[in-house]
Formats: C-alpha cells, structure tokens, sequence
C-alpha cells in the first residue's frame, strides 16, 4: 500500500507525544533534562555521521550557506514560528506560547529532516513494505515521548507535519528518485547532516539556531551537485 509508512510513522509520532503529555508530570524534572541532553547528543552524533560521508565539503558548505541566507530572506523560522502559534491558539489556548512553539518545530524538524525521510519516502512510494519508515517511526515515537513530556501539545502536533511533509514527498517518490543522482543523495545527505547537527545543538542549549533558515540548504545543495559535478565536472 502506497503511503502506509507515512501513516506509521504518523502514528507512532502521535503516539508518542500524547503518552509523553500523559505522563510528562510524573517524570521528575532533572530526568526530563538528562533524557532531552542524551537525545541531543544522539542527534549531533547522527549529524556528523551524514556530513562526515560527504566526497566534497565544498557542496554541503556551500548548499547551506546560501540556503540559510535564502531561509533568513524568506523568513521561514517565523513563519513556522506562526504556523505554531496558529495552532496553538486553535488547540491549545491554555499552553505556555513559547514551550508550545518550541515543541512543535524542534520536534517537526528533527522528525522530517534526514537520510530516513527522503529514502523512506522513495520506499513508501513503491508500494513496497516501508521498512525504512517502519524504523524510523519506531525511533520517532520513543523520542517525541521525551517532547510531549518537556514541551507537551507542542510534540503532539509534530504528527500532523510528519504526515503532511513525508506524505508530499511519498507521492511525488518516483519522480524524486529520478531526479537524485547517487552523488547528489550523499551530498543532499552531507547537508542534511548539518542541520540535524543544529537541532542538536538546540537541544543542548549550546547556541539558539535558526532551524528553519537551514530549510533551503536541503535544495541547493543537490543543485549545485548537478550544476558544478555532474555537468561541468568541477569540484568533484
């Protein structure tokens, strides 16, 4: 069934963040504060797994530079930002804004960038059992219990972003297969990389960055791949 792992892993996000809220009470503090930093140190490691793959820094380094200037220009961190509050003030009134709206893109943005997602959604699109998503989803779900318990509503949310952005590019897979090249995919993945090192950094409370500007980094940098690699064969 096409699109059966988006709705997995939806699910187990839902999930998730609405057992975290439920018990996010009973955890005492100091353990909420050393689960997110553990998660936060996975996540950096994860980070720079992907960019250490890269077969040419230049690309990612690059792709995100000029992607984050085109994200800070666009303003995508405050309109996701909005998009937060928008629901919020929809769904939950009484929540603090600031703990909602953090929830809802930290946990958005570590949900929905990464290797898993893309390749996931070329598997989902197949037809074929979305094993990919099914892992992904798994790991998901553990962790949006951490966030529905540190930021709650907020996490819970974070499923419908899951289902909207892995369920567009589940149904356009086929064609983003065609379009990625294996080289493009690493460097694609090398950049990826680095935001997923940023929302680990953010979990960490090391340095507040701006996730959302890092967005269009994920575009770029496959473009650069194709226009200074693949066509001209510089920069290989």
């Amino acid at each position: 069934m096409i699109g059966l792992g988006t709705l997995i892993n939806t699910a187990t996000v839902l999930v998730g963040g609405t057992v975290g809220l439920a018990v996010g009470d009973r955890i005492p503090e100091r353990v909420r504060v050393i689960v997110v930093q553990v998660i936060g140190l996975v996540t950096i490691g994860l980070g720079l797994s992907d960019v250490l793959k890269t077969h040419n820094m230049v690309f990612p380094l690059l792709g995100m530079v000029v992607g984050a200037v085109i994200g800070e220009l666009l303003r995508i961190e405050d309109r996701l930002e909005q998009i937060g509050e928008v629901i919020r003030k929809r769904f939950a009134r009484r929540q603090d804004p600031g703990r909602f709206v953090t929830g809802f893109v930290t946990a958005t943005l570590l949900f929905c960038i990464g290797p898993l997602t893309i390749l996931g959604a070329i598997q989902d699109a197949s037809g074929a059992t979305p094993q990919l998503y099914i892992i992904k989803g798994t790991l998901d779900g553990f962790m949006n219990v951490i966030f529905g318990a540190v930021h709650g509503l907020g996490a819970v949310f974070s499923a419908c972003s899951v289902f909207v952005v892995q369920g567009v590019l589940t149904l356009f897979g086929t064609r983003l297969d065609a379009l990625l090249n294996d080289r493009m995919r690493i460097e694609l993945f090398a950049a990826g990389g680095f935001a997923v090192l940023a929302i680990g950094i953010n979990l960490l409370d090391i340095k507040k960055i701006r996730l959302g500007s890092l967005l269009p980094g994920l575009i770029v940098t496959p473009l650069l791949v194709y226009l200074f690699a693949d066509q001209t064969g510089l920069l290989r």
